[in-house]
């Protein structure tokens, strides 16, 4: 799926007061996990509370974690500890990387999300891939509505464009651009279609068949990874550490329709034609899995 899924999680509610004392915690949490510090001011600032209720807010924090934050009347703020453990998930790199992502790629407005300072990043943006507002407002209706649609479809199989009659049933991502997954009346059978090959769509009478019998879309599929065997002890181990492996391995489970694309965007589609050093992971069970293939 795109790389920046996660990022939606990250959005805002319509105002920051609603969020309660849970979420000021974790933001107390964030903040002096990834920035060293936190104060009063940044409570009112970022929640519209009021500074009394920041300081309950500090002292709460400080009853749950003593260890974690001392007061510098220097600064006059709180400072993280060399003892510091994060007791929110919110704290989890993962959600830090994220979040800064979303500022950079502008998904994140300033003040919007926990982070306060931000570091110099650079990211390789992906190609833009063009959708018209109308083929999605349609596909969404259908999907909604459990009906199909007449398309004009640009298939790279074909050299002129054909009219196809679609039963849409779920949207995918893989990775750089969007698909609609839907049933095919002419080719009787489920199929992707990509959203910016779709050149025209109008409602059809067809009736709509089951999504239920889209077994590939509902078949769900475990990946094992692990590092490749032909590189170096170290360099395994090197690996392991990158992808957050456990006894040399890492499952990742994906839809049957989308394997094709989770094995290509992982490179592992024809692992075999390059070197260890490009090549550092492999799909450890692809006999497994050769019968989805």
């Amino acid at each position: 799926m795109s790389n920046h899924q996660d990022v939606l999680e990250l959005l805002p509610v319509k105002a920051h007061a609603r969020s309660g004392p849970g979420r000021r915690l974790a933001f107390i949490d964030f903040r002096l996990q990834w920035e060293g510090r936190i104060n009063r001011s940044d409570l009112t600032q970022f929640f519209g509370i009021s500074v009394p209720q920041a300081s309950i807010d500090l002292a709460r924090y400080t009853e749950q974690a003593p260890q974690n934050l001392v007061y510098d009347r220097r600064s006059k703020a709180y400072l993280s500890t060399e003892e510091f453990q994060s007791i929110s998930a919110e704290s989890q790199p993962k959600r830090y990387l994220d979040e800064l992502l979303a500022y950079e790629t502008g998904l994140l407005k300033n003040s919007a999300g926990f982070i306060g300072w931000r570091p110099p990043i650079g990211f390789t943006p992906p190609p833009g891939r063009t959708v018209e507002s109308g083929t999605l407002a349609a596909l969404l209706k259908a999907i909604k509505a459990g009906s199909s649609l007449n398309i004009l479809y640009q298939s790279m199989s074909r050299l002129e464009p054909t009219e196809r009659i679609i039963s849409p049933h779920a949207l995918g991502n893989d990775g750089f651009r969007w698909h609609a997954r839907a049933f095919c009346h002419v080719r009787k059978e489920y199929r992707d279609f990509v959203l910016g090959r779709i050149l025209k769509v109008q409602e059809a009478e067809t009736p709509s068949v089951l999504t239920d019998d889209d077994t590939q879309w509902h078949t769900i599929l475990s990946l094992v990874l692990a590092p490749n065997p032909d590189l170096s002890e170290a360099k395994r181990h090197a690996i392991e550490l990158d992808y957050g492996m456990e006894g040399g391995e890492l499952s990742l489970t994906c839809r049957q329709a989308l394997l094709y694309y989770t094995l290509r965007q992982l490179r592992l589609d024809n692992e075999r034609s390059s070197p260890p050093e490009r090549q550092q992971i492999v799909l450890k069970n692809r006999e497994e899995l050769a019968p989805f293939l």
